[in-house]
């Protein structure tokens, strides 16, 4: 076997084995119990707050037909919360079967994570975007000053409140929301503007001295700054079946939604 015959075979091995230890992870994973539209896995709910929000959710879906979950979780099992996120969903089948209006409210308190999983057929009305605003705005607030009970009531109340309304409405306020962030990025234009402006002085003045060996330079300056002022804002945006009367639908997940650290 030659030398690149054996790197080729090396590297396919490692592959597989990759792959091996990634399946052999996804499978150890272990779901709770789906004991109703609240699973307070870890103990952060009063008695009376979980009832008034399964009263919250049980009347949601009487009147739209779309599932929310809220859960509570020991522990994330080494997972990353968006990957553990949709496989539980998956797990759980929550949402209506083939419309996919499932949403799950994740909390995490041991690894400090918060996600907002949304099913498929829900990402229209529940964008990622505004997800993210929930998370932002609701819930990580009162994370971060110990209102664990407080932050999970808020968030679900404003998902409850977005699954509520009928589908023309719920777009139309996800497309002012959109609008709302631009407008309120609108410092970003601003820079873009003026780097522009930069370059483009620059660039003339490279070519009046006629220093060719300095002109590149002038000209990739303006343009490394405008590609970093371009990133520098960004972030890190089945079949089941449960007990207690209270069962997923069918429904499906494929990784929409938001997630937030506090």
């Amino acid at each position: 076997m030659t030398i690149q015959a054996r790197s080729r075979f090396a590297a396919a091995l490692s592959l597989l084995v990759g792959l091996l230890v990634c399946t052999a992870a996804a499978a150890a994973l272990t779901f709770p119990s789906l004991t109703g539209r609240v699973v307070d896995g870890a103990n952060i709910l009063s008695a009376p707050t979980e009832a008034a929000l399964t009263a919250k959710l049980e009347a949601l879906e009487v009147q739209t037909s779309r599932q929310l979950v809220v859960v509570t979780l020991p522990s994330l099992q080494g997972q990353e919360i968006e990957d553990y996120g949709y496989q539980l969903g998956r797990a759980w089948a929550i949402g209506e079967r083939g419309r996919n209006t499932g949403v799950l409210l994740i909390v995490a308190p041991a690894e400090r994570r918060v996600r907002v999983e949304v099913g498929y057929g829900l990402e229209g009305v529940l964008t990622d975007a505004l997800a993210t605003v929930i998370l932002q705005e609701r819930v990580l607030p009162r994370f971060r000053s110990g209102d664990f009970e407080g932050g999970v009531v808020s968030g679900a109340d404003a998902l409850i409140e977005q699954l509520s309304l009928p589908d023309g409405e719920a777009r139309a306020r996800v497309a002012a929301s959109a609008q709302q962030q631009t407008s309120a990025d609108g410092s970003v234009p601003t820079i873009v503007l003026v780097l522009l402006g930069l370059w483009v002085v620059m660039g003339i003045f490279g070519m009046i001295t006629g220093r060719r060996g300095h002109r590149m330079d002038m000209w990739l300056l303006p343009l490394l700054l405008l590609m970093s002022a371009g990133h520098g804002g960004r972030g890190h945006g089945g079949r089941g079946h449960g007990g207690g009367g209270f069962r997923g639908g069918g429904g499906s997940f494929g990784g929409g939604g938001a997630s937030g650290r506090w």
